[in-house]
């Protein structure tokens, strides 16, 4: 059957987002979700444990949760590939998805015969693919509500699956529950209310009967929550503000923000969350919020159970820059700190600064910053008001550093990378009466700044790797490019690091030297999904798979044309 034929398809190519006054808004979707089946018995029936996910990182036919793990590692151990045979890479299959929309996510792969893909992108579209083949089983596409708005694109990077389930978050901030086997919907829970601008475009996180999700909506007002909801039928758990009230000076916690729109980091041994949390609001008129703005632009710990705060690490006190710490947060066991003559579990941030912070995972004690980066120019100088005209460019700039990209960690390197963008931007602050549902900055972010530091390389982003133990920045791979980069990071055990570029590069790296091994070449369109990888005992092939396309967000995005699924293999 062809994409033409598949109504699911259909009705996400006829679903667009058309950008505003106010940010993006969803026009065309279907007045009821879509399901269309092709061949769902290829499906085999069992359930997703926990003990499997908890596995999945040690697993190399597998990858179940969006990180690989639920410490975040993005690591697979198949071993096939090497940095001596890496050049050998070919194309498996190229899939053409058939939605030209936003392609920021990461597949899972259900290992099994065949394994099972389940890949999801803009506008909250998802398939089971038979990843040996690359053949269609099943497609869905969520009936988006005309009136959300987002600030950002229609961005969906990932899917969970537990159980005999698959969990989207879906774009007027809610998750969807899909029966695995069939995509069939099962239930759908509203998070919040999106005429308030709340949505919600990450992956959901399953453990222990229970689906983590949190909050998006920063440009609009909000405040900030994360929630845990049952699996089997979708009702709330619990609920926690991400920011409390006695730390907000009198009603500005109302429009707090703080929000977490990435994904929750699991410690199943203690049962604690570890959350990454953006920009305070308004974004950048700081006198309407006086104070420190507690839990904003930096990692706060849960308890799993009860959604009790634990602890919160701040990167950013008063933000003023829109420096969201965004990115999923990686915890490494048991790490040697060797000038404290311990060892501890750590948490670790990349975050817009273009610092990577490491923190004790049990205190949120910050044991090591790294050297940025990127270049810090003109940072955490105040901005000018809007009226004084004065013109200030700072860097990192309000795309970061380190956004949302999720980064790598691999034990055997003991090093992190990421993807940092390094340019320079301007905002003015000024004041702006908060509207529910519109915009709520409190300010202007000029990115097409003619003004930019003496000091600017030129290099607008760079694919870094650092200790984050020492806090040494090992190497550093400028990309030179006209548009920001986006997307994460794979890392194997053999120490090979796979990412993509705003430039259509698909990049095998050596992990300890940084030297690219290889590179293919994805034509026009750029890369801002996150790689992963897995190994097939029947076909004896590793392969690694990148969803191609880009992000239609601001003025350096790519859109989402010309948008595929691109899986490259290599046999034993």
């Amino acid at each position: 059957m062809s994409l033409e034929e598949d109504r699911a398809v259909q009705a996400a190519k006829d679903t667009v987002v058309r950008e505003t006054d106010q940010g993006f808004r969803v026009l065309g979707s279907p007045d009821k979700s879509v399901t269309h089946q092709h061949d769902v018995d290829r499906i085999e029936e069992f359930d997703v444990t926990n003990e499997m996910i908890q596995e999945s990182g040690d697993n190399p036919e597998a990858w179940l949760t969006y990180g690989g793990n639920y410490g975040q590692h993005r690591r697979t151990t198949a071993d096939v590939i090497t940095p001596d045979n890496v050049a050998d890479l070919e194309v498996e299959y190229m899939l053409d998805v058939g939605a030209g929309s936003s392609m920021e996510g990461t597949p899972l792969i259900v290992p099994g015969d065949p394994p099972i893909m389940y890949q999801s992108n803009g506008p909250n579209h998802v398939k089971a693919i038979d990843a040996r083949e690359g053949d269609i089983l099943w497609s869905y596409t969520y009936a988006v509500p005309s009136d959300v708005v987002l600030c950002c694109d229609d961005n969906n990077r990932g899917v969970a699956a537990y159980g005999d389930k698959v969990f989207m978050t879906t774009l007027d901030s809610g998750v969807v529950a899909l029966d695995r086997y069939t995509g069939e919907e099962v239930w759908h829970t509203s998070t919040a209310d999106h005429e308030e601008g709340y949505s919600a475009t990450w992956a959901p996180i399953a453990y222990d009967g229970m689906i983590f999700t949190g909050s998006a909506g920063g440009e609009y007002g909000v405040r900030g929550f994360h929630t845990a909801l049952d699996a089997e039928t979708g009702e709330e758990v619990w609920h926690t503000w991400t920011s409390p009230e006695t730390e907000w000076v009198g009603d500005s916690i109302n429009q707090s923000c703080a929000t977490n729109w990435m994904n929750a980091t699991i410690d199943v041994e203690e049962r604690r969350l570890y959350l990454p949390i953006g920009n305070p609001g308004p974004d950048f008129d700081g006198s309407v919020r006086p104070g420190p703005n507690r839990n904003s632009c930096g990692t706060l710990a849960l308890d799993m159970d009860t959604g009790e705060r634990l602890w919160t690490h701040q990167e950013v006190a008063h933000d003023v820059w829109d420096y969201d710490s965004a990115a999923p947060r990686v915890l490494i066991r048991d790490m040697e700190i060797e000038h404290r003559n311990t060892t501890k579990d750590v948490v670790v941030s990349a975050g817009k600064t273009g610092w990577a912070y490491t923190m004790d995972a049990e205190t949120g004690e910050l044991i090591e910053r790294s050297e940025p980066g990127v270049q810090q120019l003109n940072m955490y100088r105040m901005i000018p008001h809007i009226d004084e005209g004065r013109r200030m460019p700072f860097m990192p700039g309000a795309m970061g550093g380190n956004d949302w990209q999720p980064p790598a960690y691999n034990p055997e390197t003991g090093l992190m990378y990421t993807k940092m963008n390094n340019s320079p931007q301007e905002a003015w602050w000024r004041f702006e009466e908060y509207e529910e549902g519109k915009k709520y900055w409190g300010g202007i972010l000029e990115d097409q700044t003619e003004a930019v530091p003496d000091e600017y390389n030129g290099k607008i982003s760079a694919i870094v790797a650092i200790n984050p133990e020492t806090g040494e920045r090992v190497w550093r791979d400028w990309i030179e490019s006209d548009a920001y980069i986006w997307g994460g990071m794979v890392t194997t055990e053999t120490g090979v690091v796979f990412t993509g570029t705003q430039n259509g590069d698909f990049i095998a790296y050596d992990g300890e030297s940084g030297d690219r091994l290889w590179e293919y070449d994805l034509g026009e369109a750029s890369i801002a999904g996150s790689p992963m990888s897995w190994y097939d005992p029947e076909t004896e092939k590793q392969y690694v798979a990148i969803q191609v396309g880009g992000s239609g967000w601001l003025r350096r995005g790519a859109g989402g044309r010309d948008t595929r699924l691109a899986v490259f293999s290599l046999s034993e």
